[in-house]
């Protein structure tokens, strides 16, 4: 995979913040070892920020969101969210981290097929106790409320996740990372297949949501005209 050069319009200094949401420094990461590395810029985000980052395929937007969510570690540089460094955590205790402190959307939603929508959007309260308890006024309620919010009928909730239309998979994967107020969002291309206005619904919802909670979120996407709606904006761009 080629190298990796970017455009920042973040602060140089952060630092007045009370809690930061993410630091990165030297971050690079190779998937296989016959191409250079990606090397990301630093990035300091502030607890309640947002960021909206773009670039072409290649340029490594995927691959960071994986190191993000701890799925995979760096090969050099630090990475430290809401004050822990992930690669001194094993694999177990990322999950767990994930698990109480993150909302995933992914690019494939991963949604469970045996579940119903609702019972996919209540996931994270099963899996997480502080999730769980962070869900307002209860995780069922919660959950119906977020669907409401981003148009899923009444009528599919009771209804396997594979019987609804790739959009409304989307918006339940959207739903579900949304609930149990996760201190940080990250979307990975969340509006690809929504209309436009299911699309404004949902970024109007995410932001909205955030702000109430002081989440961060970390939004890739494509989609240029929304990058006016976020605190910070990157891109990356891979080598010629």
């Amino acid at each position: 995979m080629p190298d990796m050069t970017s455009k920042t319009d973040l602060p140089a200094d952060s630092s007045t913040a009370p809690r930061q949401a993410l630091r990165i420094c030297n971050l690079s990461f190779r998937w296989d070892a016959t191409q250079p590395p990606l090397s990301y810029p630093d990035i300091t985000l502030n607890t309640g920020e947002h960021l909206f980052l773009r670039g072409p395929s290649g340029s490594g937007k995927s691959t960071l969101l994986s190191m993000l969510s701890g799925l995979i570690v760096p090969d050099s540089g630090t990475l430290t969210l809401l004050g822990k460094e992930l690669a001194n955590l094993t694999s177990g205790q990322r999950d767990r981290f994930r698990a109480d402190h993150m909302g995933v959307i992914f690019q494939q939603f991963n949604l469970v097929p045996y579940l119903t929508t609702l019972g996919n959007v209540m996931l994270p309260c099963r899996l997480s106790e502080q999730r769980r308890s962070q869900a307002m006024p209860t995780p069922q309620q919660e959950a119906e409320s977020l669907l409401t919010a981003l148009g899923i009928p009444q009528s599919h909730w009771h209804r396997r996740v594979t019987g609804l239309s790739v959009g409304q998979q989307q918006r339940v994967a959207a739903a579900r990372a949304l609930t149990g107020a996760p201190e940080l969002i990250l979307a990975d291309e969340p509006t690809s297949a929504l209309d436009s206005d299911n699309r404004d619904r949902f970024i109007a919802l995410l932001l909205e949501l955030a702000a109430e909670k002081h989440s961060s979120v970390i939004f890739v996407s494509h989609d240029q005209s929304l990058a006016q709606r976020f605190d910070h904006r990157i891109t990356l761009e891979v080598a010629p």
